[in-house]
């Protein structure tokens, strides 16, 4: 294994530490339990947005807390769900009176963690809802569909709605209907290390790919050839376009995200071919983002989000964020 760490077992904690030395004008983080809030929390009278997830998916979740996105964001051990009382340490720490909503993304430890933590923050009198992420196209079931690049248009979007002064009730529409229209898929070429293990989650030759990986090193829902980037952008958009059933003249986002081991000079080699089949069907890309904006360690391979956008979508997604890893 060939990691720039110290010990395995602080590798998480260590990162946060210096994530923390970062960005500390922006944020500020506490520990045991771990949870970083924006600096400026609690906002009085403003929905609070608070979202979690294992470590190795960065800049997922820490790097989308500030002005405009998250209020707080839990990281748990590296690919483990933050703890329940992580969150109910997060939002006493940033909850301004207006309600809070949980983004919880479709995994069954992460699942489980948060309806705790939202159980035990009623009890504490707080007003707290959620919204699921399972934007998976590579599962059939959609109740059974993984949470990936949906997550980060949720929270964006909440987060403006938030931001923008907007009821709990409305927040948590806009965040339902964002994750409903939004699908992803993610092909890798290579498995993942996590500092605990040390070797590879999963054996891939050099001349095969994984298609439908998770996010959490697993394998995809089946092995193939290695095609080309253009076959590849293929296989991933045929079955997101088919489930959001889209129609010529609707306008979408696109996120292109790397899994943490794929150079940017790719990924807009895929965005190229995104473009272009898009506009093949007459369908209008609105937005986009390409980089690393949620990821599974060093995995080589990527992922692909559409989200179908209307003008109020477009309006929330475009207003302004401060965050390090979003700023606009």
């Amino acid at each position: 294994m060939q990691k720039i760490i110290n010990n395995p077992a602080d590798a998480a904690l260590e990162s946060l530490q210096g994530f923390e030395f970062a960005f500390r004008r922006l944020l500020r983080v506490s520990y045991n339990p771990n949870f970083v809030w924006r600096r400026d929390a609690p906002v009085a009278g403003k929905v609070s947005i608070i979202s979690g997830s294992g470590s190795g998916h960065e800049p997922l979740n820490i790097g989308y807390v500030g002005p405009g996105m998250l209020d707080a964001a839990c990281p748990g051990a590296v690919f483990t769900s933050p703890t329940p009382d992580q969150y109910l340490a997060a939002i006493r720490a940033i909850y301004g009176g207006a309600g809070a909503l949980f983004v919880v993304k479709n995994f069954g430890g992460g699942v489980l963690n948060t309806e705790v933590a939202l159980e035990l923050a009623r009890e504490e009198g707080y007003n707290v809802a959620s919204v699921l992420i399972h934007d998976d196209v590579s599962i059939d079931q959609s109740d059974n569909r993984r949470g990936m690049g949906a997550a980060i248009l949720v929270e964006k979007i909440a987060g403006a709605a938030a931001e923008a002064g907007r009821p709990l009730d409305e927040v948590v529409t806009l965040a339902q209907r964002t994750s409903s229209q939004a699908r992803s898929m993610a092909v890798a070429l290579s498995s993942c290390t996590s500092p605990y293990v040390g070797h590879p989650t999963f054996n891939l030759p050099s001349d095969q790919m994984e298609v439908g990986v998770g996010i959490h090193g697993e394998p995809g829902r089946y092995r193939t050839a290695l095609v080309s980037a253009n076959q590849i952008v293929d296989i991933l958009m045929e079955p997101i376009v088919r489930d959001l059933a889209l129609q010529a003249d609707e306008r979408v986002l696109v996120l292109v995200s790397g899994l943490g081991g794929t150079p940017r000079q790719e990924l807009f080699i895929v965005f190229r071919h995104i473009y272009d089949l898009l506009q093949q069907r007459s369908i209008i890309v609105e937005r986009q983002l390409v980089g690393n904006y949620i990821t599974s360690l060093d995995m080589a391979g990527c992922m692909v989000t559409l989200l179908r956008l209307d003008p109020e979508l477009t309006s929330l997604w475009d207003a302004p964020v401060h965050t390090p890893a979003l700023h606009w």
